[in-house]
């Protein structure tokens, strides 16, 4: 065994100082270039990492806006990455420059999870013809099942009746409405994928929303963080058994799914949902290596679509209800219009929305006031990208504020209150705004978002068509802020939901 001298300690010492000086540099050189977007100054190693608060990264970006502008630059660990806020910066990225910030950064922690180049899921795959091809498949199959069609929309109506029967039966008590809302908006998604329906009371529906729930925040954790940071730390023999575990097994629940439905599989008949469609694919594309068809991905698709179509909805419900029971005018206006509308003899239709539009404008304001998905889904640049007069280069990490442009001071009138009038003219007509863009825009725009319009309407509008909700009698007014955990999350509270 070679014995190193203190002077032989302290020249390795300098020597491995120095090449992570120099890798940090060779990371980090893109800040020198010309007119690259101006940022703080980052730390070697860590970059600005320790100047971003996980829990709260909306107010963060909000800091940095407010001292480097609408287009900043950030060093996360050695991934350069840049911020665009405001409707103009953000409209010129995700449309006027759509093919070339259209792609997703690395993920390495994601190879954990299953994760290849041809086996992507339908969110985080890399732009090109698996992210096409898986695309098209779930928009077109969806479609076939009843998406945008009088067939679905009679399943949410269904579901809407069970949902209001659940509430009923709190019988005026105080209770928190988001686990019958999860519930409820799940069974529409699971309809969707494996043409079934839960009882609230089910088990396995349970298990499904409570790693649902947790997996979200999970991405955030320190761990998960660090490890993306500095993917090297994922050679260590056990660091990579530590990273996701929920999402581990979720993905494991999901396979349960899988399986119990593939036995059940017959391909001689008409696909009962997309997982049998999936399947189908999967059995043409055997020994197609291009293909993106495989097991692999069904459980990754399936886990994308379960994600993006339940937590995102029922959150927005969530925020709906509360901020009924803090504008009781609101929720009076919206009732008298249902009832000059719909009455109470019927159930809601999606054709009653154009002859409602008080009720559409405060859905539409919930959803842009609520701000549930506060920084948009990461994107990449494909190619060399000028925007707002900087030059982003290729490879380079991009941050879309979507919440800077949903509250953007320069176009709407409040826009950090409730303020239903937003989408309202003269002459109280619904009018929607270039702003308003909670589901994203450009080619990766949210591909569920006429499933999301269809459950907000008919869900909402049949709760108060059959409750009037209220703060609980002695109980504190709640907060209309949220709690950023991924998506922006309204503070728990209860409400009475009383028969009308």
């Amino acid at each position: 065994m070679v014995l190193l001298t203190g002077g032989a300690l302290f020249s390795v010492a300098v020597a491995v100082a120095v090449f992570l000086l120099l890798v940090d540099l060779m990371h980090r050189r893109q800040r020198w270039a010309a007119r690259y977007p101006p940022g703080p100054v980052a730390l070697p190693g860590l970059g600005n990492l320790l100047q971003v608060d996980l829990h709260n990264i909306p107010y963060s970006f909000y800091k940095f806006r407010c001292r480097f502008g609408d287009v900043f630059s950030l060093q996360l660990a050695w991934n350069p990455v840049v911020v665009v806020n405001g409707l103009a910066a953000v409209r010129e990225v995700l449309v006027d420059h759509s093919e070339d910030t259209a792609d997703r950064p690395p993920i390495p922690i994601s190879k954990q999870l299953g994760f290849s180049p041809r086996s992507q899921g339908v969110v985080m795959v890399t732009y090109g013809p698996t992210w096409r091809e898986q695309r098209r498949f779930s928009v077109s199959t969806l479609r076939n099942f009843g998406l945008g069609k009088k067939s679905l929309e009679q399943w949410v109506t269904e579901e809407a009746s069970c949902l209001c029967a659940s509430f009923a039966t709190q019988d005026g008590r105080p209770f928190s409405p988001n686990a019958l809302l999860n519930r409820a908006v799940c069974n529409v998604i699971a309809s969707l994928i494996y043409a079934r329906r839960f009882e609230y009371d089910d088990p396995l529906l349970g298990r499904i929303l409570d790693l649902l729930e947790k997996t979200l925040n999970e991405s955030l954790e320190l761990i998960p963080q660090v490890l993306n940071a500095f993917p090297v730390l994922l050679r260590i023999p056990g660091a990579a058994g530590k990273a996701l575990p929920l999402q581990k097994a979720f993905l494991a629940l999901i396979d349960e799914l899988v399986t119990e439905h593939r036995e059940t599989l017959d391909l001689s008949q008409p696909p009962r949902d997309l997982t049998d469609a999936f399947l189908g694919e999967v059995e043409k594309a055997k020994g197609n290596l291009k293909s993106s068809f495989n097991d692999e991905n069904l459980r990754l698709v399936v886990a994308d679509l379960f994600t993006a179509g339940t937590v995102t909805t029922s959150t927005t419900l969530a925020w709906a209800l509360l901020l009924m029971i803090l504008h009781p005018d609101v929720q009076r206006r919206v009732q008298q219009e249902i009832d000059e509308v719909i009455g109470q003899g019927r159930r809601p239709e999606m054709g009653d929305q154009a002859r409602m539009p008080f009720t559409n404008a405060v859905i539409h304001e919930v959803q842009r006031f609520a701000d549930i998905l506060p920084i948009n889904l990461p994107h990449m640049t494909c190619r060399d990208t000028e925007v707002q007069g900087f030059l982003i280069p290729k490879g380079t990490g991009l941050i879309l504020n979507l919440s800077s442009v949903l509250k953007d001071e320069t176009v709407w009138e409040k826009p950090f209150h409730f303020y239903p009038e937003h989408f309202l003219d003269a002459e109280g007509r619904f009018v929607k705004h270039e702003a308003f863009m909670p589901f994203s825009a450009g080619p990766r725009t949210c591909l569920g978002e006429p499933l999301a319009r269809m459950e907000l309407f008919l869900f909402f509008t049949c709760l108060l068509q059959h409750f009037s909700f209220s703060v609980p009698e002695g109980q504190p007014r709640p907060s209309d802020y949220g709690v950023f955990a991924f998506l922006n999350v309204p503070s728990l509270y209860q409400l009475c939901a009383v028969s009308r």
